[in-house]
């Protein structure tokens, strides 16, 4: 086990190595930023499809998922104890009516623990759940950079879950989660003097530090029909909770260097929020519901469809307020599956390698200049038997293509690769003796 968690912390260091910005994207301009958790990456390789629970993954989006039996095949011994870390790699072509650029990201996206108690199971970890990360300058009507904006940061989760199994098709689980960070902004309106940039510009600096908690409960059923096939559902709900935002605004004189971009402050003085009814506000996130249906062969295949809706027009941000920008119902429709040739094959390792596929539809719930923001994705992945094979411990790879936005109306549409890596690793942490 030692040697597991080594392995692990190599990993979370060498990803926080690399991921300086978890994001380049300027929809993370909107609300609290872009969803950076999206669910393990054998969820993301099957399109985001998350209502499969076996015994040897842990499923962050859906607390039913730690409840379980005994393993009769382990000679009716628990299940093993679970954990988990993921990583991605995310290359994105942003491209306008007029122009367009690559940019990139690397990302920490989770880090968990599953561990049964008979029954009742019990998980915790920590994620990124939102990132900020944007640099977009507005032209003015004579072509000339009216305003810059930048913004980063973004909002992180730490949660403690449980599930317990009710009766042998049926588990529930309820999740619990606290959620913080900060989102750092700032605009720079431009002044001219005839063509030329005035010296000092003004900046209008922002920081809001975020903070609450929220909760999703859940169940998973799943049985036999007949012999062979299985039915497997899934259901989650998140209630809508409130993020506690306290606020600091300042306007500072600058200087740009015009070669290198960069931005010199003088002369900073802070507003008065406290005033303005603003220091302190609450950000309303929207409750949210998904409900899934598949079936499938236990350690063969399976295959599945999954819905989500999200009352995102809910979202209330008092601080920041944006023309042309509504806030309406987002949704996600998820499908996908797995094909294992042969789970206990131990003449050849590729028979044992879990292939993943799928596609996703989602509404995002971010209508702006009248145009309702679409993201779509396909992607595909594998998993790969690591370590000893009694644990069925596995390495994950995913790949997936999409894109989001759209050119029309002076907006953006960026189309991206998201490679993504986790472990997904099994211990047995206490074992029944068979001989005194």
């Amino acid at each position: 086990m030692i040697k597991k968690l080594v392995l692990v912390f190599i990993v979370i260091f060498a990803i926080e190595g690399h991921s300086q910005q978890s994001t380049a994207s300027p929809y993370s301009y909107y609300g609290i930023g872009s969803l950076n958790f999206k669910g393990t990456v054998e969820n993301r390789s099957m399109g985001g499809l998350s209502i499969y629970n076996d015994s040897i993954h842990v499923n962050l989006r859906n607390p039913a998922s730690y409840g379980g039996n005994n393993l009769a095949s382990w000679g009716g011994e628990s299940r093993p104890v679970k954990y988990t870390v993921g990583g991605g790699y995310q290359n994105t072509n942003m491209k306008s009516e007029k122009s367009e650029a690559n940019t990139s990201a690397t990302t920490f996206n989770y880090l968990a623990m599953s561990f049964p108690i008979g029954k009742l199971g019990v998980g915790f970890g920590i994620m990124p759940y939102t990132a900020v990360g944007y640099k977009l300058d507005n032209l003015n009507t004579e072509g000339k950079v009216g305003n810059r904006f930048r913004g980063e940061g973004g909002v992180n989760k730490v949660f403690l879950g449980a599930g317990y199994q009710v009766i042998e098709s049926l588990s529930i689980g309820v999740d619990l989660q606290y959620n913080f960070g900060n989102i750092q902004s700032s605009i720079v309106e431009f002044q001219y003097d005839g063509d030329t940039p005035v010296q000092f510009q003004t900046r209008e600096n922002n920081r809001s530090n975020l903070s609450g908690f929220s909760m999703t409960v859940g169940a998973s059923f799943k049985k036999m029909i007949t012999e062979r096939l299985e039915v497997v559902s899934g259901l989650t709900y998140t209630a809508q909770s409130n993020l506690a935002s306290i606020n600091e605004r300042s306007y500072s004189t600058i200087t740009i260097n015009s070669s290198t971009n960069v931005e010199s402050a003088f002369n900073t003085v802070d507003s008065d929020l406290e005033a303005a009814g603003l220091k302190e506000t609450e950000l309303t996130l929207p409750s949210r519901i998904t409900f899934g249906l598949g079936i499938g062969q236990p350690r063969s295949w399976f295959l599945g469809a999954e819905y989500m809706t999200q009352n995102t027009s809910e979202f209330s941000n008092p601080l920041y307020r944006s023309s042309g920008t509504v806030y309406e119902d987002g949704s996600r429709l998820s499908l996908g599956g797995f094909f294992i040739p042969q789970y206990n094959s131990y003449s050849d390792y590729y028979k044992r390698v879990v292939y993943r596929g799928g596609l996703r539809f989602e509404e995002t719930g971010l209508n702006i200049n009248d145009q309702s923001i679409k993201e779509f994705g396909i992607s595909f992945g594998a998993g790969l038997p690591v370590g000893e094979a009694r644990l069925l411990s596995n390495a994950n790879l995913g790949l997936e293509f999409g894109k989001r936005g759209t050119t029309k109306s002076n907006l953006i549409q960026e189309n991206f690769i998201n490679f993504q890596i986790s472990l997904s690793l099994n211990d047995r942490w206490f074992q029944k003796r068979k001989y005194d």
